[in-house]
Formats: structure tokens, sequence, C-alpha cells
């Protein structure tokens, strides 16, 4: 091999070096130029913060229920007695108006059971709690539903007055209105005590 062959093979090498070297080198810089733009779109820490909610139970009653506000919307959230457990579990889906249980726990097509729209995240099923977002499927009003029975409607449930929309025990819709059933949001319990919504 002459020295010219040997300076032209080792001009391939430098050459091949450089342009590896500047390709890296300018990868790194537009990562080091994008990444600032794509991490300022991510969510601050107080969206993030409403982006859940932990919500203690254990000083809620059976036959019970309290709201609370999650991502700006209030939540029903009902300790359910035996007797109202069992009545919204007699009900058959034929009977309903909106036969999908409207869970975002579940895949989303699954029957309106009072099984199906009292399971969380990780798929158990606690019925003594019921939790629900507590917006109308109308038209977005607050549906009322007291511990005392009244303004609960002709189902036990909740009952919008504004257009009036019946719920039942299960916040499925059974009279009026509301094309859909309240919605589940999703939650999982993190104690026996401690649902987190969101």
């Amino acid at each position: 091999m002459s020295t010219a062959d040997l300076n032209e093979d080792s001009e391939h090498t430098r050459r091949d070096f450089i342009h590896i070297f500047g390709a890296a080198t300018a990868a790194v810089g537009a990562g080091a130029v994008v990444w600032p733009l794509v991490s300022q779109m991510n969510p601050d820490a107080s969206v993030l913060a409403l982006s859940t909610k932990d919500v203690d139970l254990s000083a809620v009653s059976e036959g019970q229920a309290i709201k609370v506000m999650w991502q700006g919307k209030p939540v029903f959230i009902r300790h359910r007695t035996a007797e109202e457990i069992e009545e919204a579990s007699a009900t058959s889906v034929s009977a309903l108006k909106d036969p999908i249980a409207r869970n975002d726990n579940l895949n989303g097509s699954e029957p309106a059971t009072d099984e199906n729209i009292v399971t969380g995240e990780n798929g158990e099923a606690r019925p003594q709690w019921l939790i629900l977002v507590g917006v109308c499927t109308h038209l977005g009003c607050i549906p009322l539903g007291t511990t005392s029975g009244e303004n609960r409607g002709e189902f036990n449930g909740w009952f919008c007055p504004c257009h009036g929309s019946h719920y039942d025990l299960a916040g499925r819709i059974r009279k009026g209105p509301a094309p859909e059933n309240l919605l589940v949001p999703p939650y999982q319990f993190t104690t026996d005590s401690v649902v987190k919504i969101g």
C-alpha cells in the first residue's frame, strides 16, 4: 500500500469522524433547544394538584351523602344502606332509559348494573360507596339529593328540578329529558376509608 493510499484512508477516517461528531453535536444542540419548548407545554403544579382529590370517608355515616369538588365539578359520594343497595341491584337493565354504566373505570360499554356502577379503577366493587359526577347529563345542572329523602325524586336518588330528570340510587336516569346516566369518575380506594378521585 502506498503512502498516498494511507493518506487517503486516514483522510476518510478523519472526515467520517468530523461528520459524525458534527451530527452528534447538532442533535444534542437541537435537543437542548427543543426540551424547554416541550417542557413548557406540560401542566403546571396547580393544574396537576386539581387532577386528583383524596377524600376521607371515615366520617360519612351509612345513609349519608356528601358533595366534594373535583376538577371544578361536584362529585356525589353516598354511603348507601343495605336497603338502598338491594333496591338499586334489583333494577333490571331493561327497565333503564340508558343501559350503559358510564363508568370511567371500565371499558365503556358495560351494562348499567349496580355492580358495574360501583366498580373502581382497580376492578374492586364496594357497593356501599356510590361515587358519581354530580352534573345532570341533560344541560349540566346539579341535581338535588338529600339524606332526608327530600328532593330525591321518584326513584330515591337525585332529582334535577331545572328540567325534571330523576335518577335512581345508582345514578341511572329513570325519568325526564336527561339522555344518559350520571358519570362515574375514575377513582380508587387507597385505604379502607380514603378514596382518590381522578
